[in-house]
């Protein structure tokens, strides 16, 4: 038997290389992954950090959009001036805590003194605001400088937000400070720049605050760090605007390379020899690392990009879709639509029902939309009750409106809402792209005015838009810049007055104010035309107050029984409007029973309870309460006597075909007799010819108005008009007849 060979050099060579080649790869494989490791930690807490921070963004965003919910409205300007304190309670400050979790809500006036307090849940004396004040004094006076500067508009047109934000120390502890200043949601309400109440909303960053932000990107143990506790790298801090730390954020962190190699260390152990199978298995699982690392990235992108809410797109995905949408449509014939829309009676589900049934109703839209519209278009939601779709590849406009019929249809079927049936609609503006020029800011401005256009007209249409929209919205700019140039001391806008007659057709019993404008290049605007624009613009009050102001005045200086003034709705849902008239006539010394108020039937449609109110208030201090254009609107007999109105007037569209339509008489002897079953006093209006006044005059009117009789005149040719200095005693005369 022979020996076994020693081992050649060669061999040993060989084996010894190998094993260099094995001691080499595997510190390779070592120095990888501990490399690989550090690095995936490292990648990980940064984004980790970066997830903290915009969650705390998007907490404080969300802090804002809440307190907006009850800082834009109409009712909460109303009853914070009013001093309205349950209100207050309920809607503005432990409303706050029990639905969204505000910590602490303060109402200040005008001056940035306290009117309300409430901390958790609890309505405290206002006092108490005087701990927080220092705190919070420096936002609120950036606030008080932003309201106090000209209105500002974002990228949309859009008026800015007023809103002042930042973080603070109460009580040694952070917390978020969101402040908004009160104001109208519509037109129906306005208020004196600079007298807006502010309201101050804290929510305190504590541990469920912190969790709550965390949970979004799956981190755990979140928590609060004072300045005194120690902070590791897991932590970022709490700074405010002047950049003082209030504290930190802390939380456990995900080590997704240690956690792999505390995983793969037993099998690198037991597997040393098997060196390619351990690098295999260590990259799948920093695959595995990476896609979670992926999976955790792209759903914080999805919320960056989308509405919570709904699932849409939200408004930056959106302009980013409209703008490559443009784009791409320059390269071939098919155009871009953009529709712009929203809910007509959305408030009115809000503020009947509640915000989650608000919050369904925008969920049910969205839905429809989407089932309403192609897959290669864009559904998008803007906030609030706003939409907007992109239309692809449209050929005219005509497909467009095609798809707007469709939508508008699909939003009048009824929503089912907590067991109720509701009916909104909705209104839409519809712009098209002209070319591979279009741009997305325009285009989307486009569209906001038509769907404005869309609203004036009614409501529950759509409205395409055309070049000459531009037009008329600077010409009703312009219209409103001269006319508040004119109230300010200008010149051009008066008052005319024409007389109203006792049926004998020669006293003059009292009369109506007009009011003219003789513009400098327009020359005689209609009052309707100059009023309407007043009313959008929120300059009604700042009119009709210097109406009723400049009426009283010469009322005054005259024997007329009484004059009688126009009045907007709008001034009337005003809750100050019976003071304000108190006040002019205490300046001019003007008695109450000599002035009379005319409204329209619309003002007692809407039958609200601060209407109902101011008209209460202006009856029991004297002044009438006139029913103009009576028999062309809706009135039903229970608002007559409800509000019970003091004077009709019969609408001359009605005195007009007295002369050969035998119904218009009947219908004119009605409202007559109406009038004497109520009680109160009829006036005919637009009497033009003798046969009008002679069948009036037997139908029983006690009073007539109209070019037959005398048309508006200028103070001196009214006070120049026979009999007028002896009107009282006439009148008595006449009413004793």
């Amino acid at each position: 038997m022979s020996a076994r060979p020693n081992s050649s050099p060669l061999t040993h060579q060989v084996t010894l290389t190998v094993l260099m080649l094995a001691a080499f790869a595997l510190a390779m494989v070592v120095g990888f992954g501990i490399y690989a490791t550090a690095q995936a930690d490292h990648v990980s807490l940064e984004r980790q950090k970066i997830f903290l921070t915009n969650g705390l963004k998007d907490q404080i965003a969300a802090v804002a959009r809440e307190q907006e919910s009850v800082t834009v409205w109409d009712d909460s300007v109303i009853n914070t001036k009013a001093g309205n304190q349950t209100w207050i309670e309920e809607n503005l400050s432990v409303w706050m805590y029990s639905y969204y979790g505000h910590n602490r809500v303060y109402i200040l006036d005008a001056g940035n003194h306290p009117v309300h307090a409430m901390r958790e849940g609890k309505v405290l004396d206002p006092s108490v605001y005087g701990e927080d004040e220092p705190a919070m004094q420096p936002t609120i006076e950036k606030l008080r400088g932003m309201i106090s500067q000209p209105p500002k508009a974002d990228a949309s047109g859009a008026a800015a937000k007023m809103i002042a934000e930042d973080l603070v120390s109460l009580g040694g502890k952070p917390a978020i400070l969101s402040i908004m200043p009160l104001v109208p949601s519509s037109d129906r309400v306005s208020q004196a720049p600079g007298s807006e109440y502010l309201h101050v909303s804290v929510e305190f960053l504590n541990d469920a605050v912190i969790s709550k932000i965390a949970e979004k990107y799956l981190l755990d143990g979140a928590h609060l760090l004072t300045l005194s506790q120690p902070t590791g790298s897991a932590a970022i801090p709490l700074l405010d605007s002047r950049g003082v730390i209030l504290g930190y954020i802390g939380w456990d962190q995900e080590r997704p390379g240690l956690t792999l190699v505390r995983k793969a260390g037993p099998a690198l152990a037991l597997a040393t020899l098997l060196a390619a199978s351990v690098l295999a298995f260590l990259l799948r699982r920093l695959r595995r690392a990476s896609w979670a690392l992926q999976t955790s990235q792209d759903q914080a992108q999805y919320l960056a990009f989308h509405d919570m809410l709904t699932g849409l797109p939200n408004r930056a995905l959106f302009e980013d879709r409209l703008r490559r949408a443009l784009l791409s449509s320059g390269t071939d014939a098919g155009k871009v639509a953009l529709l712009y829309l929203d809910l007509d009676r959305f408030k009115h589900v809000n503020d009947t029902l509640g915000h989650p049934a608000g919050d369904e109703l925008v969920r049910q839209t969205a839905a429809r939309l989407q089932h309403t519209v192609r897959d290669v278009d864009t559904v998008a939601r803007l906030g609030g009750d706003e939409f907007a779709v992109i239309l692809l590849d449209v050929r005219d406009i005509r497909s467009a409106e095609d798809i707007s019929d469709r939508v508008l249809q699909k939003l009048q079927e009824p929503f089912k809402l907590i067991d109720d049936q509701v009916f909104v609609g909705a209104s839409i503006g519809i712009a098209l792209s002209t070319g591979p020029d279009a741009d997305a800011d325009d285009l989307l401005r486009k569209a906001d005015i038509a769907l404005y256009e869309a609203k004036r007209n009614g409501r529950g249409r759509y409205q395409v838009f055309a070049g000459d929209m531009d037009d008329l919205l600077l010409r009703k700019r312009k219209v409103e810049s001269e006319l508040r140039n004119a109230l300010n001391g200008g010149t051009g806008i008066k008052l005319a007055y024409q007389p109203v007659f006792a049926s004998n057709g020669k006293t003059i019993v009292g009369a109506e104010a007009l009011i003219r404008w003789a513009h400098d290049v327009h020359g005689a605007l209609p009052a309707a035309q100059f009023i309407a624009i007043a009313e959008e613009r929120g300059m009604i009050g700042q009119l009709g107050k210097w109406v009723l102001l400049e009426a009283c005045r010469f009322a005054v200086r005259t024997e007329l029984p009484w004059l009688a003034v126009n009045v907007s709705p709008l001034q009337l849902r005003d809750a100050g409007f019976a003071e304000e008239v108190a006040s002019i006539l205490a300046e001019t010394g003007l008695a109450p029973e000599r002035l009379q108020l005319e409204i329209t039937e619309n003002v007692l449609l809407e039958n609200s309870d601060a209407t109902r109110t101011t008209l209460a208030n202006l009856r029991r201090s004297g002044v009438g309460i006139v029913l103009d254009d009576f028999g062309t609107g809706y009135s039903s007999l229970s608002y007559l006597r409800r509000h019970a109105i003091d004077k009709l007037k019969i609408d001359r569209s009605f005195v007009r075909l007295l002369d050969g339509d035998g119904n218009s008489g009947a219908i004119v002897k009605a409202l007559i007799d109406l009038a004497g079953a109520l009680k109160v006093e009829v006036t005919a209006e637009g009497v033009e010819t003798e046969a009008q006044k002679t069948l009036l005059v037997a139908m029983g009117c006690q009073q007539l108005q109209g070019y037959l009789l005398s048309s508006p005149l200028e103070p001196a040719q009214l006070l120049a008009l026979p009999g007028l200095s002896s009107a009282n005693a006439m009148t008595e005369e006449a009413a004793s007849a």
